[in-house]
Parts: structure tokens; sequence; C-alpha cells
């Protein structure tokens, strides 16, 4: 029997995977706690919208990049402590943030905003940990239900806003970061690394620039720059979009962007499903394809509530399903000691990818005529290269990872 199948009857991997999920979902609503209240700021604060748009735009950069070192860190250290390690330390900038935002200084929401970025490297740390519970054939599952941790984006998006109506901005800080230590003592207590997982003692700079040998790393890396960059600008942007396209209020625009990121999460295993009965090259195509369409939907403006919510929950149904595809790609294609490396890299991407559309659309916003064209245009057009190249630069067939090998190996022998 091999070892992931063993370590499933005595170390329940659904248990830890719903803990995984969990405490991802703490550390993105942590993560996202600027950009649901980022109109408010921008009306009290009277800040331009490339200063609204920085302001967004700055927990996104640090917990992309930070990503890197966090995915080298789980390779050696295991997923357990990596989760309670960054919901630990992102409990002051939570706190701080909160501070800074009562005290309306836009120089202290941007450096406490900066250290927020802390919690959105947990991304980094759950794909390792969800690949050493879960065998090949179920990767794409596994993966696809810790990514549905970007749940934690709807719910600052729906639940952030209105706790600031009902207990006040510190308070609603304060609930948050209470919310992380809770986590934390969970994992301490009720999380476990899968038996599979083999600590990699190798020194982190080499291990990562082997990382940056391999050709999956930047193919996939591209690929969820897109995607999941998508999802990212959306979800922290989307309530100043709306807000300034439909004159919402900040509390209808945030449940709005709530349903908006609720599509993709759901989305999101089934894309990673879908990925492991069919090649995950056409699961990204479509995703793509749908991205590109709906994304040119939206620079025609369509009427409130029905058309526009029709339009950017499709939206968000497609980038769901590419995420999803995407990382179970990786899954499949990453040797078994580099998963951990390669995954911090692809989603240090991801991230990047969505730090930089928020910029872009405060950038290009035409207060004329009160319109995003250009901004969302260029997401049409990234998601047309992105498919041409995946079409036609990426195999659709190609032989599983080697942690796939090793873990089928045991169970071929058996069965003989």
């Amino acid at each position: 029997m091999n070892t992931v199948a063993t370590a499933g009857i005595g170390a329940r991997p659904g248990v830890n995977l719903a803990l995984a999920t969990w405490v991802s979902a703490i550390n993105f609503w942590a993560w996202n706690m600027i950009g649901p209240l980022s109109t408010t700021y921008a009306g009290e604060m009277s800040l331009s919208s490339s200063e609204a748009s920085m302001l967004v735009a700055t927990p996104i950069l640090v917990g992309s990049l930070g990503r890197i070192a966090v995915g080298s860190l789980t390779d050696r250290y295991g997923g357990r402590i990596m989760f309670i390690a960054i919901s630990l330390a992102s409990i002051l900038p939570v706190l701080a943030v909160g501070f800074a935002g009562n005290a309306g200084s836009y120089p202290m929401l941007l450096v406490f905003g900066f250290f927020l970025g802390i919690a959105g490297t947990i991304f980094a740390v759950g794909i390792p940990f969800a690949n050493n519970w879960y065998d090949a054939s179920r990767r794409g599952f596994a993966t696809g239900v810790f990514g549905a941790g970007m749940v934690g984006t709807a719910l600052s998006a729906f639940f952030t806003p209105r706790f600031v109506n009902w207990f006040g901005l510190i308070v609603t800080h304060v609930i948050v970061a209470i919310a992380l230590a809770l986590t934390a003592l969970v994992c301490v207590v009720a999380m476990r690394n899968a038996p599979a997982f083999v600590p990699n003692t190798d020194p982190v700079v080499p291990k990562f620039l082997a990382a940056c040998k391999l050709r999956v790393t930047w193919e996939m890396s591209f690929l969820y720059a897109i995607v999941f960059g998508g999802f990212v600008a959306f979800s922290n942007y989307l309530p100043t979009y709306i807000k300034t396209i439909y004159d919402f209020s900040a509390v209808d625009a945030g449940t709005r962007t709530a349903g908006f990121a609720l599509a993709a999460v759901v989305a999101r295993p089934i894309g990673g499903a879908l990925s492991d009965r069919i090649p995950p090259k056409y699961v990204v195509l479509a995703a793509f394809a749908g991205t590109a369409v709906t994304a040119l939907v939206a620079t025609q403006k369509p009427p409130p509530d029905v058309w526009s919510a029709a339009d950017f929950i499709t939206m968000a149904i497609f980038l769901g399903i590419g995420t999803g595809g995407v990382f179970a790609w990786v899954a499949r294609r990453t040797p078994a000691k580099s998963v951990g490396s390669v995954t911090g890299i692809v989603a240090a991407a991801g991230g990047l990818g969505g730090y930089f559309p928020p910029l872009v659309m405060g950038a290009t916003y035409d207060p004329v005529d009160n319109d995003y064209t250009v901004g969302l245009l260029l997401l049409v057009a990234c998601a047309v290269v992105a498919l041409l190249y995946t079409a036609f630069a990426l195999k659709t067939h190609e032989p599983v990872n080697a942690a796939a090998t090793q873990a089928m190996q045991p169970r071929q022998e058996e069965n003989k």
C-alpha cells in the first residue's frame, strides 16, 4: 500500500485539507482588509485615483513576492509550522492598519499595508501541504479545494464594511486579529503534516535557483499571473470600480464584490477537479477565452444590476476555473522535491499579476467619460496572448511528475 494511501487511513487528509482551507480563508480576509474600505479612505483623505490604487496594491505586492521565500521554507519546515507562523505574524499588521485608518494617515496606511502583505503569502504554504496529503490522481481536487480559501476575499468584501458600520474601524480589525490567533491555535492542536512529507534541508538559495531553471516554473507563472492576478486585482479594486461607475455605497459595492469573489472561489475546485479528468490545457484555454470575452463586454458598461452582475460573475467563474486548472497543471509537472519552491514562484507571479492592474486602472481612468475602458482592454489583450501561448506553445500531454510516479509505483506493485 502506498504511503499517501496509508496516511489517508490514519491521519485524515480531509480534516487537514479543510483546516488548511480555513487558515487560507482567514489570512486572505486579513490580506484584503484595505480593499473594501478603499473608497471610504479615499473620501476621508481626499485621495486621487492613483493614490487610492496604490493603497490597494501595496499589500498585494508584498503578499506576492513573499511567497517565493515562504514556498522554500514550507519545503523545509512543513505546512503546519508555516501556517501557524504566518497567521501569528499577520496579527500586528492587521491591528496597525486599523489604527492607521482611524488616524486618517495615508503614509501610515501605506507602511502598515506593506506588512499586511505577510498574510497573502499563505497561499505558497497550502499547495505543497495539500499535495503531500493526496496521491497524483486527486491532486487537482486537493489544490482546488485549498484554493477555495480565496473565499476570504469574499468574506472581507462582504463583512468588513458592515463590521465597520456596526462596531467601528478599530474593533473590526481587532475581530480579524482574534480570528487569526484562534486559527493559529487550532493549527497547533489539530493540524498535522502528511506522513509523506520529507523535509528538504537543501539551502534555500540553490533550491530557488534550481526551481528557476525548470521550464514549468516560468510557463505556469505566466499563465497564473493572468488568471489569479485578474482575480486578486478585481477582488481588491472592484469596490472602487463599482462605486465609481455605478455610484453604489461602500457597503453595496462590497456586497457585489463578495459575489464576484465567491463565484471564483466556487469555480476554483471545479477547475482542479476537471483537470483530474481532462488535460489541464483544455481547462486553461476555456478560462482565458471566457475571461477575454467578459472583459470585453465590461468595456461597454452593462447596466446595473442584472447585466453588470452577470458579466462580472461570469468573468469570476472563468478566472476561478483557470486558477484551479493552472495549479493542477503545476502539481502534475513539478518534481516532488521542488513543489514548494515552484509553488512559491508561481504563486508570487499570480500575486504580481494582481499588483499592477489596480495601478493601471487608476492611471487610465477617464474622468470625463467615467470609464475604465483602457484598463479592461489591456486585460482582454493579456488573456488573448495567454490563450494563444497555451494553445500553440504548451503540450497537451506530458509525463506525470516524479511525485506522482513515486506515489503510484507501490500501488502498481501491490496490484501485481
